[in-house]
């Protein structure tokens, strides 16, 4: 099937992203900050998001976000790949959320546990309306929330990564440690109970506009 004028011009935007991002990678590792600082400028936002979506905090998303890039550049070294950069953020960005949870069930080790992102009221849109401009529908996201907590942890982890951070894949499977045919099966078994409901699907669509 042949692809849209949009869906070129996504693929034709992706293509140059990522040449830049190897590009500045690659200058940053023999120590440009000037590089490294222009990686920040592409992806903090994208970190930011994803952070906020799982924080449901301005200020703990600001906090983690410069902690996400403050690790990226002390291990920048350690990065394989410069094309797997984005992916590699999103690893980082994982890890330093799944030690925020931790430490917040561990003060509130009597109260309900905070592990398990509570998604039912997704993020607080007045408090950062321009950065999450396209999520401000409460209904919206009450309803997703309802869903998702259907879902497994890895199932959901997934499905977020996939469809509300615009991993590939493949991104995916590197920011979570997992194999590709691990991330696929799960990714199914989300979508398989996503289309099981009508009001579900109708959401999921309304997301991927």
């Amino acid at each position: 099937m042949p692809q849209s004028a949009q869906e070129q011009t996504d693929v034709n935007d992706l293509s140059s992203t990522t040449s830049q991002t190897i590009s500045l990678v690659k200058r940053a590792r023999a120590g440009s900050r000037t590089a490294f600082h222009q990686l920040v400028d592409i992806y903090q936002n994208t970190i930011f998001r994803m952070v906020y979506y799982r924080t449901r905090s301005r200020m703990d998303a600001d906090d983690l976000t410069q902690d996400v890039f403050l690790q990226a550049f002390k291990n920048l070294h350690k990065l394989k790949a410069a094309e797997s950069f984005r992916s590699w953020l999103f690893s980082i960005a994982l890890n330093r959320i799944r030690d925020f949870h931790r430490k917040r069930l561990f003060r509130s080790m009597f109260k309900a546990s905070s592990h398990d992102i509570d998604l039912e009221h997704g993020p607080d849109t007045d408090d950062n309306p321009e950065a999450l401009e396209h999520l401000a529908r409460q209904d919206f996201w009450r309803q997703i929330g309802k869903i998702l907590k259907k879902l497994s942890p890895m199932e959901r982890e997934v499905f977020l990564l996939r469809f509300f951070d615009n991993l590939s894949i493949k991104e995916v499977a590197e920011a979570m440690g997992k194999g590709e045919s691990t991330v696929k099966t799960h990714l199914y078994r989300a979508l398989k109970k996503f289309r099981k409901d009508s009001l579900a699907l109708s959401l999921l669509e309304y997301k991927l506009q």
